[in-house]
C-alpha cells in the first residue's frame, strides 16, 4: 500500500480516456516511440509461433536469445561476456527488479544511490526489493549530471550500489565518456559497491558524443549489471523483452536473476524469443527511427526555448525534454488555478489547453521545478502542442 501506481503510465491512461470521449489532446506523456515494430522482427515471432513454438522455456531464456545478446555487448559495448551471464526478462523495468531483488538483502538498510531526477520506478523498484533510494540531486544548471564527488558524499557502509541511467528518462541528458570513467575511477575505491547501468537509451543519442558502457571499463566490471532491451530503440514496447548483462564470478547476480525469474514468472513469452536476434542485427532501420527521434529533438527544444521565463537544456539522448517552469508557481493560471507546483501546473495544463505533459515530482530532486515532454510523436504534435503551451504561459497572471 506504500508503493504508488506509476505516474507516467496514469497520464497515458488518462489521455487515452479523453481520446475516447471524442475530444482533442496533445500528448506527451507516453514514453514509447510511436513507430510500429519494423516487420521483419514481427514476421520472426509470427514464424515461431506457426512453427507450434508455445510451449515453456528456459527462465534464462534460449540459446539464440543469450549468445545474440552477448555478441551485442561484445561487439557494440565491449563488455567482455558470454551467454552464461545473461538473463533475458520482461522488459528492462522487470530486468532491474530481478537485479535488485539478487543483490540486496531485505530490510537491512541496504542503499541504492541514485541521481536525481531520475525515472519514477527506481525508488518503488528498490524498495519493494528491500532497499533503501538514496538520491543525489542534480540540477537544470550541470544538464541534470551529478560528479564523482557528489556520488561519493552519498556513500555509506550499507552503500549496495549505485544506479544509473544514461541517456536518461526523464532528463533527455547523458554522461560523456570522459564523465562516465571519472565515475568509475572513484568507485574503484569501493570494491563492494555494485553498478547498476540503465542504458535502454543507448541507441537514441543525437550528438556526436558516444555512450560508454561501465561494463566496458575493466577496474570495475566485475561490478556491473548492464540492463538494456528492445523497447525503446526497436519500436518494441510491448513485447516485453529486456535483459542483463553481470559477468562478474562467473555470472553470478545473472544466475541468482534466472532463479528468481523461474519462481516469479517462468520466463518471456515463449515464441517471441525468436525475434531477439533479428532484432538486434537490425541498423538501418533503427537509425531511421533515431535520425527522426533527433530531428524532434531539436523542434522540440526549438519552441520550448520560446516559453517565457523557463529553463531548457537541450535533449542529447532518450526521447524527453524536461523543462523548468517553477516560475510560474504561485501565480494564477489563465483559468484562474492556483499554481503551487509541478503537479497543479500540469493538470492545469491539461485541462485548460489541452495538453498532457507529466509532473516531474515523482522523478525526484528537483523534479518538482519540472514537467516531462515526450517527443515520441510526430512533429505536427509537437509544433501545435509546444506552441499551445507558450500561448497559455503567456497569459499567467
Amino acid at each position: 500500500t506504500s508503493i504508488p501506481p506509476s505516474i507516467t503510465l496514469a497520464i497515458s491512461a488518462k489521455v487515452k480516456e479523453i481520446k475516447a470521449n471524442g475530444e482533442n489532446v496533445y500528448a506527451f506523456g507516453a514514453g514509447e516511440p510511436d513507430f510500429a515494430t519494423p516487420e521483419v522482427i514481427s514476421n520472426a515471432a509470427i514464424q515461431s509461433l506457426n512453427d507450434g513454438v508455445t510451449h515453456y522455456m528456459p527462465s534464462k531464456g534460449t540459446l539464440e536469445a543469450r549468445e545474440a545478446i552477448a555478441k551485442k555487448l561484445r561487439g557494440e559495448n565491449h563488455i567482455d561476456c558470454t551467454e552464461a551471464h545473461i538473463s533475458i526478462n520482461a522488459g528492462a523495468k522487470m530486468s532491474i527488479n530481478l537485479a535488485l531483488m539478487a543483490i540486496i538483502n531485505p530490510n537491512k538498510g541496504e542503499e541504492v544511490i541514485v541521481p536525481t531526477p531520475a525515472w519514477v520506478s527506481y525508488k518503488p523498484m528498490i524498495e519493494l526489493a528491500g532497499g533503501v533510494m538514496v538520491d543525489v540531486p542534480s540540477t537544470v544548471e550541470s544538464d541534470f549530471k551529478c560528479t564523482p564527488v557528489e556520488l561519493e558524499r552519498a556513500i555509506t557502509k550499507n552503500t549496495k550500489a549505485i544506479l544509473i541511467n544514461s541517456p536518461s528518462n526523464p532528463c533527455g541528458t547523458m554522461y560523456s565518456p570522459e564523465e562516465t570513467r571519472a565515475i568509475a575511477e572513484m568507485l574503484e575505491k569501493y570494491p563492494d559497491v555494485y553498478i547498476i547501468s540503465d542504458e535502454i537509451y543507448e541507441r537514441l543519442i543525437y550528438t556526436d558524443v558516444e555512450h560508454l558502457s561501465f561494463g566496458s571499463i575493466p577496474e570495475i566490471a566485475n561490478r556491473v549489471i548492464t540492463i538494456n532491451g528492445l523497447s525503446k530503440a526497436f519500436a518494441m514496447t510491448g513485447w516485453r523483452i529486456g535483459y542483463a548483462c553481470a559477468p562478474g564470478n562467473d555470472g553470478m547476480v545473472a544466475k541468482a536473476m534466472n532463479t528468481l525469474q523461474s519462481q516469479i514468472n517462468t520466463s518471456i513469452t515463449s515464441f517471441i524469443f525468436a525475434a531477439i536476434p533479428v532484432a538486434l542485427g537490425l541498423t538501418k532501420e533503427v537509425q531511421s527511427m533515431r535520425q527522426i527521434f533527433a530531428k524532434r529533438a531539436t523542434l522540440m527544444h526549438e519552441l520550448i526555448s520560446k516559453w517565457p521565463n523557463v529553463e531548457c537544456p537541450k535533449p542529447t539522448g532518450a526521447f524527453y525534454a524536461f523543462p523548468k517552469v517553477s516560475h510560474y508557481y504561485g501565480k494564477t493560471s489563465p483559468g484562474g488555478t492556483p499554481i503551487i507546483d509541478a503537479i497543479s501546473f500540469a493538470t492545469a495544463l491539461l485541462d485548460e489547453a489541452c495538453v498532457a505533459v507529466v509532473p516531474g515530482t515523482d522523478f525526484g530532486g528537483c523534479g518538482n521545478e519540472h514537467v516531462r515532454l515526450s517527443f515520441a510523436c510526430n512533429e505536427d504534435n509537437i509544433t501545435e502542442g509546444v506552441n499551445a503551451v507558450g500561448e497559455w504561459l503567456s497569459k499567467f497572471k
